[in-house]
């Protein structure tokens, strides 16, 4: 894929979709705006691939069936019409599901409540509830539905797809230690933890094609959990990272709250001044790189010009995703390109008068 820029627009949870789960003529003007100001790449919200228990939030965007197909074709026109190329992100929501028009029951590797509380923000309210435990099943399921939503996002005219394995949702579910409490070959040691993440990268794969563009998204902490830490640290990344370099994706797309600090830093204020072997640690995204042995992505606080340049200069990543920063500046790209200010991130300023819930980066 031939990009105008290293810029792109991360992924943000909007449930700005119909009931239904279509695309409207709403996030149609929300995805092309930031191709008209600049951004090469555009990575759309989660969006659930199954009619079963990957939705996770009411007015979350679907693509299960030819009607939602038919939608996203208006948004993938719109993007490519402004010069820009749009990648839809596949979210499994697993434990973390608060909002189902399909079912009440959630899946997750185990039987174990997810910590925190749903996000009022969008929609929720208490607790998680406990989790059903997948069966072989149930897992075969989840993979057939990444493949066949890659399929429909195909013919909706999307330049690729991101499996989202980051955040907390069902396949970081599988990934992290404390929610994947199974005793087969999905649970256990990190080898068995990451198979199913390798397991969807490689079906996916091999339903679209060579030729056409697949990554994922990885995360330590998560949208309940936001300062989790992989805790073997160093050798999790290598055996993690390792095992998805070889999985068939074109791309590794990290994201952590600040994305040039060290990866496994024990508190605050420390500081990666060489991208692999600085005071405090490489950066996660340097992990990616290195283990990996793919291109990288890089999400995380970026907003700031230098802090994005710096990452990409380091070698850690080969590409930066603004979040915040594109709220505030849907025209981020070229402001930066012509020496323009930015405005700064007021989360008032991207609501709508009659808006209930919030954008926010997750």
């Amino acid at each position: 894929m031939h990009l105008n820029n290293r810029v792109g627009l991360a992924p943000m949870t909007r449930t700005s979709a119909a009931s239904e789960g279509s695309a409207t003529d709403q996030m149609v003007s929300y995805y092309s705006k930031f191709a008209s100001g600049g951004f090469g790449l555009i990575i759309t919200e989660g969006t659930y691939p199954d009619k079963k228990y990957s939705q996770g939030y009411l007015n979350q965007p679907g693509i299960v069936d030819d009607d939602q197909v038919q939608a996203w074709k208006k948004v993938t026109d719109a993007v490519h019409k402004e010069g820009g190329k749009v990648i839809v992100q596949l979210m499994h929501a697993g434990a973390l599901s608060q909002g189902n028009r399909f079912t009440k029951e959630t899946l997750a590797p185990s039987e174990v409540q997810p910590k925190g509380e749903q996000m009022k923000f969008y929609g929720g309210e208490g607790t998680f509830s406990v989790p059903k435990e997948a069966t072989k099943e149930d897992i075969t399921e989840v993979i057939q539905g990444f493949v066949e939503a890659s399929k429909r996002a195909k013919t909706a005219g999307f330049d690729g797809i991101e499996i989202h394995g980051a955040n907390g949702y069902i396949l970081d579910q599988f990934l992290t230690d404390y929610t994947n409490q199974r005793t087969d070959e999905y649970g256990g040691s990190t080898e068995n933890r990451v198979r199913l993440l390798v397991e969807v990268s490689k079906a996916v794969r091999e339903a679209v094609g060579q030729d056409y563009t697949v990554g994922i998204r990885i995360s330590q902490g998560k949208v309940n959990d936001f300062y989790h830490k992989w805790a073997d640290k160093d050798k999790d990344a290598e055996i993690i990272f390792g095992q998805l370099g070889k999985a068939g994706l074109d791309y590794i797309h990290v994201t952590e709250y600040e994305a040039w600090q060290p990866a496994f830093s024990e508190g605050e204020g420390t500081k990666a001044t060489d991208s692999a072997f600085g005071e405090g640690g490489p950066t996660f995204a340097a992990l990616a790189k290195k283990y990996g042995k793919l291109p990288v992505i890089a999400n995380g606080n970026l907003h700031e010009p230098e802090k994005a340049k710096q990452i990409i200069e380091d070698g850690d990543a080969d590409m930066v995703t603004i979040g915040r920063g594109a709220l505030a500046n849907g025209d981020w790209v070229n402001k930066v390109k012509e020496g323009k200010s930015l405005e700064e991130f007021v989360p008032e300023k991207v609501l709508s008068p009659n808006a209930k819930i919030k954008d926010f980066e997750a």
